[in-house]
């Protein structure tokens, strides 16, 4: 098997936190055994300071990015200053050859300076977001997710959003097994969906009816082949219909109807790579209701019917 080779590129006054995160990702123990080829390449000559206090001695210029099949920009110094064209020039050469193109938290800058961005959706950190549409208004800027794949272009939120975004290329290459392996590793949550808000108003349970609804949250993950709707959950949650509503979306920053959808998504691709169960099967048990409306969600949210995703991940694995 040709090793999957992935461009890191760093540059001076680099975060050392957003180089370890795809380095991370794609170098642990389950993603090695997938034939990542991970290269940390300079965007500039030279010994690279980093904000942390130390300098980085990196082997690789640019050059890396010509045998490349995914190229990652995992921050960028400041976000007025222009990227080097010489940076730009590589990374508008990677992507016509058909390369995936990586703009990790302020890395969006740099992809967006490329032009590559124009009439595409994006996103970047929630801080920046106002600046990058005055900055670059030819692109279309979504700031309520966590990371964007259009079409081989993929931008993501700020620091740790980084992460779920290298976890959902590991995810679309290898599927959910190999990520969630690798997240666990990592003692992370192993699947945050793209669309999940950027932060979110009280991320921990602050009273007891908060750490009652995120047991509710494992019972529901446990049982998505009954019927749930927001009533039902309301009801076991012993609260109102608006009281439930406010608390759901303030744990987990999406809403009742979205979260169940990807969580049954989520389960029906894990279904679809380990199992041989019948689609039908599959859509009862993800509670989906019929394999036509399993068919329905999973191809508007992945762009491929659950029949293709399984031969493609077979075909792979």
């Amino acid at each position: 098997m040709q090793p999957h080779r992935i461009a890191v590129i760093a540059f001076d006054q680099i975060s050392p936190f957003h180089l370890s995160v795809p380095c991370l990702v794609f170098s642990e123990e389950g993603s090695r055994e997938q034939g990542y080829c991970v290269e940390v390449c300079a965007a500039e000559p030279g010994l690279l300071r980093t904000t942390a206090g130390f300098a980085l001695q990196v082997d690789y210029g640019l050059e890396a990015l010509e045998q490349a099949q995914t190229v990652i920009m995992p921050s960028w110094r400041h976000a007025d200053e222009p990227p080097p064209a010489a940076l730009l020039d590589a990374l508008v050469a990677a992507h016509a050859r058909g390369a995936t193109l990586v703009g990790l938290c302020l890395g969006a800058y740099v992809l967006a300076a490329t032009g590559l961005l124009d009439g595409r959706c994006a996103t970047t950190h929630w801080a920046s977001v106002e600046h990058f549409k005055t900055r670059f208004p030819s692109v279309e800027v979504n700031a309520d997710v966590l990371y964007l794949d259009d079409h081989g272009l993929l931008t993501s939120a700020g620091t740790a959003a980084a992460l779920d975004c290298c976890l959902y290329l590991l995810r679309k290459h290898w599927g959910a097994e190999i990520a969630n392996r690798v997240a666990r590793r990592l003692v992370m949550s192993p699947h945050r969906q793209g669309g999940q808000a950027q932060f979110i108003e009280q991320p921990v349970p602050a009273n007891r009816r908060d750490t009652r609804l995120g047991e509710l949250l494992d019972w529901t993950r446990a049982t998505l082949h009954l019927p749930h709707t927001l009533d039902s959950l309301a009801d076991k949650a012993m609260m109102s219909r608006r009281t439930f509503t406010r608390h759901f979306r303030l744990l987990t920053g999406t809403t009742v109807s979205g979260w169940l959808l990807t969580e049954r998504l989520a389960l029906s691709q894990r279904l679809l790579e380990t199992t041989d169960h019948p689609i039908a099967a599959i859509a009862s048990l993800a509670g989906f209701g019929s394999q036509v409306s399993l068919r329905q969600h999973f191809s508007k949210a992945l762009g491929v019917s659950p029949m293709h995703y399984r031969q493609a991940f077979r075909g792979q694995a």
